[in-house]
């Protein structure tokens, strides 16, 4: 058969999404985000971090190693637990973790807030932060922190490859910088973002099913485009502030964008020329959905542009692989000539797997 190979590599893409599906569904992202903000004040720091509430029940299956943590009483256990995983020094002595408070979930959100206190033996000058929480939450965990000392702010990015961030408080020759093992803010939110793109199921489906139906590059470029100017304005309005809807409305709409794609693909004979315009629509959706990764942390005003430029700039790259990888497989199916029967079957799979997200999104 003159396209053997060809329609092999083609017919194992709805068996990629099946899979991906099998192991992804109901997921917004494959990994798990905490928030800290760390307070310095003299000998004492103030150490909040906010975790959803997924997250916080994965204490109660902790593994080999570690003291699980029923929270079927409360959540006040989650203190002592985070402290014995979160150790500070200053200068290099060791601070002393005086578990406070876990603030249960407000109304309509769904995050616990864990505060601890760290007393220090002598006003902290050299910081040193030891964040192993990925032993308790899984390896794909990661803890975005910002820690505040007098007169300057740093964003670092721990997880169970950085688990160490070493910050200079107080006293530091101009123009010097702390060596940081963690990374600084910049790339670890560049990092945040490929991430969330990368393992955030609902979007790839998104992306898939809008280039599904194939088109010149410059076609195909412009429906990008469309989608990355998208969801590049409402990510920006939230973080700022500006517009901030609740993510029980976010969630299903994202879900329902999909499932709308996909019916285009399904039931219409050619891509709207409208595609790009369809793109940009649910780009401002999606930026929304975006956004949750940020929305927990408290970006100290001076870091927010930074920060939220380094971020957008992640979920890009995360997008251009994706575009990067679905390509090769786009131009073999322009070529065959059951084209259409292949776009119409991987198309229903996206479909089942965007409802399946609406009923769980919905009923939730």
């Amino acid at each position: 058969m003159r396209y053997g190979w060809r329609r092999l590599v083609i017919e194992m893409l709805p068996v990629a999404l099946l899979l991906l599906w099998a192991g992804s569904a109901g997921a917004h992202t494959g990994g798990t985000t905490g928030f800290a903000r760390l307070t310095v004040e003299g000998q004492t720091i103030r150490y909040s971090l906010t975790l959803d509430l997924e997250t916080a029940a994965k204490a109660q299956n902790a593994p080999a190693g570690t003291t699980p943590v029923p929270l079927a009483s409360g959540y006040d256990a989650l203190a002592g637990l985070v402290s014995r995983h979160v150790t500070i020094s200053a200068d290099g002595s060791a601070c002393v973790p005086l578990p406070d408070a876990v603030q249960p979930p407000p109304p309509g959100r769904s995050i616990v807030v864990i505060v601890i206190h760290y007393a220090c033996p002598a006003p902290v000058r050299l910081l040193t932060m030891r964040d192993t929480l990925s032993a308790v939450f899984g390896r794909d965990h990661h803890t975005l922190a910002s820690i505040e000392g007098p007169g300057r702010t740093e964003l670092v990015l721990l997880d169970p490859d950085r688990t160490e961030a070493q910050i200079t408080i107080a006293d530091q020759p101009a123009g010097a910088r702390t060596a940081n093992p963690a990374g600084d803010g910049a790339l670890g939110f560049f990092l945040l973002g490929i991430e969330h793109i990368l393992e955030g199921f609902d979007h790839i489906l998104f992306i898939v099913a809008l280039v599904l139906g194939g088109g010149r590059i410059g076609t195909l470029l412009g429906i990008i485009t469309a989608f990355t100017v998208g969801h590049s304005v409402t990510l920006a309005c939230a973080v700022l502030g500006l517009v901030r809807p609740p993510a029980w409305l976010i969630e299903p709409l994202i879900a329902a964008s999909i499932a709308y794609v996909a019916c285009e693909n399904i039931f219409l004979k050619r891509t709207p020329s409208r595609r790009w315009l369809v793109g940009l629509l649910f780009g401002l959706v999606h930026g929304f959905g975006f956004a949750g990764a940020l929305l927990e942390l408290e970006v100290p005003g001076e870091s927010l542009f930074s920060s939220l430029l380094s971020f957008n700039l992640g979920v890009e790259a995360g997008q251009a692989i994706i575009i990067a990888l679905l390509f090769p497989a786009l131009l073999l199916l322009s070529r065959v000539e059951w084209r259409r029967q292949a776009v119409t079957a991987i198309s229903a799979l996206i479909l089942v797997a965007a409802v399946g997200l609406l009923a769980e999104h919905t009923m939730l």
